[in-house]
């Protein structure tokens, strides 16, 4: 199938529709229409599994809306254009993501922030922004989006905003994985925490994004690296990622901060706090060093919960920050980040532990809810 020949065109493709919560995605002909202004339909070749996408499919505890095509980890090729789009041309090799950036908002036009007023991040939304429709349908009943990218499709529909145009160079097949994750952990240490060289830097909780930060702290020259995480099999696998040393809080009779207080000398210079959980954020800031210290959280917390800390320790020149992506602003910066993969810079290929073809979808979900791997990719064409 051209470009030339769809381009305007209803298409026809397979995608993993998500009928109901928790129930196995289901591998169906959908129709998806035309890019309308300022959106571009892009064909995906590969796209990875994310926690966001298990979680919003279990949907428990949020807002639940079914049918969806899930998946917001991906590399593709823009297949045609809307009116408007200036900046993508059919053929780009792109990479879309979960936010998004204008170009034109106040968060847009600050170099301090990322989130963009116009397509930051809604995942109750399950419609285009132009006009409250879906772009998918079975049969002429509506299938719905999810944040604005719906990987999980041989064609998907997303607003110009959220797609980085990257070097047609990057192999897609590990590049996608850049375009949630990897990039949030990676630049939550690079953009936010900012260690220098020979500092050290605690990272809590080892999954992809805490590994990411992990690699952030390796590629910024921490001379320790300390891996916080409730489960030691997770211990091994981190020294790829430049973990140097591991602490267990179960191993401990006293609490985490302190621990690490008395590892470091008082604490250490930055932390990474990678889990949600909200006694790890506390711990995370409280172990930094006085004086200097930055904690950065990166989890998303429960709705109820709150974050309890002594003034004393900011009175004591210790600062606490928050991130989102990375601070990155996906079509300005992902660009780059790309192009640290493509320096050697930044090491992609252990964060990839399984691969499958798009009819054995699920088959992802069931390592994720496994426990086993980091990110497995899902062939499009296969």
């Amino acid at each position: 199938m051209s470009a030339q020949s769809t381009a305007g065109q209803v298409i026809r493709c397979k995608a993993a529709v998500a009928w109901e919560a928790g129930k196995p995605l289901v591998i169906e002909e959908v129709e998806v229409a035309p890019p309308q202004e300022m959106e571009v339909r892009l064909k995906i070749l590969f796209t990875s599994l994310c926690h966001t996408d298990v979680y919003f499919w279990e949907a428990k505890g949020q807002t639940s809306l079914f049918p969806r095509i899930f998946g917001h980890e991906a590399g593709g090729i823009v297949e045609s254009v809307g009116e408007g789009v200036t900046h993508l041309k059919p053929g780009d090799h792109v990479l879309p993501v979960f936010t998004g950036e204008c170009g034109n908002c106040r968060h847009c036009k600050s170099k301090e922030s990322n989130m963009c007023d116009l397509l930051r991040i809604n995942t109750d939304r399950g419609v285009m922004l132009s006009d409250g429709k879906t772009r998918f349908s079975i049969n002429g009943k509506p299938i719905y989006h999810f944040v604005g990218t719906s990987t999980f499709s041989e064609y998907t529909v997303a607003h110009v905003g959220s797609v980085a145009k990257i070097n047609p160079a990057a192999p897609l097949d590990k590049v996608c994985i850049l375009s949630c994750g990897i990039s949030t952990g990676l630049g939550a240490t690079l953009n936010v925490a900012k260690p220098t060289k020979g500092s050290t830097v605690a990272i809590f909780g080892l999954g992809a994004v805490g590994l990411a930060a992990a690699e952030g702290a390796r590629i910024a020259g921490a001379s320790r690296i300390i891996g916080v995480d409730l489960n030691p099999n997770r211990f091994e696998e981190a020294k790829k990622f430049g973990c140097t040393e591991f602490v267990n809080p179960k191993d401990h009779n006293k609490p985490v901060q302190e621990v690490l207080a008395e590892m470091t000398n008082g604490g250490v210079d930055r932390s990474v706090e990678c889990t949600g959980n909200i006694n790890a954020m506390i711990s995370a800031f409280e172990c930094v060093h006085d004086g200097w210290g930055v904690a950065v959280l990166v989890g998303v917390p429960n709705r109820d919960d709150a974050f309890k800390t002594h003034p004393v320790n900011f009175l004591n020149e210790r600062t606490l920050k928050g991130t989102f992506f990375g601070n990155y602003k996906p079509r300005s910066d992902l660009p780059s980040v790309v192009e640290k993969y493509m320096n050697k810079e930044l090491e992609l290929e252990k964060f990839i532990t399984q691969q499958v073809a798009f009819r054995d979808i699920n088959k992802a979900f069931d390592y994720m809810l496994a426990g086993e791997g980091i990110r497995c990719i899902i062939r499009m064409d296969a």
